[in-house]
């Protein structure tokens, strides 16, 4: 087994040359397998292990078998203690996930600090097929057909190649001592019913189960790299991205509305999942407003459009301005000056720039989102307008309208940035002082009129 070890970093390029790993070591046996395999191959390592207190005094009896471990072989030795049940009761996730995301953010920090190379999983051949057909269970696209692979975003997994009995066989021959996760056993996680009851039922119809599902994942992976060429380059035809979203043209789309398949790999990066492409399309069939949020981002349509964006947290932003400068706290100010007016003065005429009689401004201001009921009297006119009904004459974007910033002064609004100054704040001929924000570049919606 250590040949084939050697023989699949080699194969994978999982090490290079005087690399320093990073071994992610629980203590249980296919992690205790993995440090005993790359300290007999004599590799630069190192060892990181997470106490998830969810077991008591069985977590703390893993870490300290860990550590002794680590201690008396002289290896460089990290370990890290999380409340993994708050973490994931406040990010209302499964602990088995929060687990995850604790472990990983933690490894990479480790590897990102102290200059490690990569972090070594102990994940198995046994680990990869059970991971595909869970995927298989819960519905996937080609993606979670492919398995596990050697290598992606600094993790390789070195063990890929040796099934659980191989592991266990080895750890006998070598003596090697290990902690056993009575959870492992526990039949009410999905992944467990599939190992002790599926997996030996499979084995049944076909004694080589494993070799034949993970030589499936490999067609499925050669697959999926053409499969993902054809949809990148559908992408990059029926869509544009800008810093604020991807829009895409619905004309070029049409031809594939009813083609489920590519407009789940198509629109996947974006959050859709099997369950939300209903949903997507009935947003493509239908009216300007439709709108469908994923996990992770905004779906709206617009016109003839899908516009495209990321979620964001701080969706409600307010920011409160004691002084001009700062307005320069603001991420889409690109600057802002406070000058003089005299005979020389000209109002900017830039795309970008609002020019405001800063004598005008009562200090604090406050800028922040639009809301419904919103008025200001646009420059030039002398009438109240309903913002709502402002961008509909400048044929706002829905997502134009919900990341438009307004600026107020004692509950008056001064100008919308990047577009139109309230016409009570405008310079005129007594005028001393002008305020001048300038917008970073395509920040404003439509022509500009100040």
């Amino acid at each position: 087994m250590l040949q084939r070890f050697r023989k699949f970093i080699t194969q994978n390029h999982l090490v290079s040359k005087g690399d320093k790993i990073l071994l992610a070591v629980s203590g249980g046996i296919d992690s205790m397998v993995m440090t005993h395999l790359f300290l007999r191959s004599d590799y630069d390592v190192a060892i990181a292990h997470c106490n998830f207190s969810l077991r008591s005094t069985e977590s703390d009896s893993d870490e300290e078998m860990v550590k002794e471990f680590a201690a008396e072989h002289n290896i460089t030795f990290f370990t890290v203690r999380f409340d993994t049940k708050t973490y994931a009761r406040e990010h209302k996730i499964s602990v088995q996930m929060a687990a995850r995301e604790l472990r990983y953010r933690w490894f990479e920090k480790l590897r990102s600090e102290n200059g490690y190379n990569s972090i070594a999983v102990a994940h198995n051949l046994n680990d990869n097929i059970e991971t595909l057909l869970i995927n298989l269970i819960r519905g996937t696209g080609i993606a979670g057909l492919t398995g596990m692979k050697p290598s992606a975003n600094n993790i390789i997994r070195p063990l890929l190649f040796a099934t659980r009995e191989e592991i266990i066989s080895y750890c006998k021959a070598n003596s090697i001592t290990f902690r056993e996760d009575q959870s492992n056993i526990d039949t009410k996680y999905l992944r467990n019913r599939i190992r002790h009851k599926i997996i030996p039922l499979l084995k049944e119809i076909n004694p080589s189960v494993e070799s034949t599902l993970n030589d499936t994942a490999d067609i499925f992976s050669g697959i999926s790299e053409i499969v993902d060429d054809y949809i990148n380059l559908l992408r990059q035809k029926v869509s544009e991205q800008s810093d604020e979203c991807i829009t895409f043209d619905l004309d070029q789309l049409n031809p594939y509305i009813h083609n489920k398949e590519v407009l789940f790999e198509l629109f996947r990066p974006y959050g859709i999942v099997n369950v939300s492409l209903t949903d997507l399309i009935n947003i493509m069939k239908g009216r300007t407003g439709g709108q469908l949020f994923t996990a992770t981002h905004r779906i709206i349509r617009n016109r003839k459009e899908l516009l495209i964006s990321e979620r964001k947290q701080n969706s409600e932003a307010i920011w409160i301005i004691s002084s001009p400068e700062e307005f320069e706290k603001i991420p889409d100010i690109e600057s802002v000056k406070l000058v003089t007016i005299s005979d020389e003065f000209t109002i900017p005429s830039g795309p970008d720039e609002l020019c405001i009689d800063s004598d005008k401004l009562s200090y604090p201001l406050i800028v922040r989102k639009w809301k419904p009921g919103d008025c200001f009297f646009p420059l030039g006119m002398n009438h109240k307008k309903k913002l709502s009904d402002y961008f509909t004459d400048r044929k706002y974007s829905i997502f134009d309208k919900d990341n438009a910033l307004l600026t107020e002064c004692e509950g008056k609004i001064v100008c919308i940035l990047g577009d139109r100054i309230d016409n009570r704040f405008r310079i005129t001929g007594i005028s001393q002082n002008a305020l001048i924000i300038k917008t970073r570049p395509g920040f404003s919606a439509g022509t500009q009129d100040h």
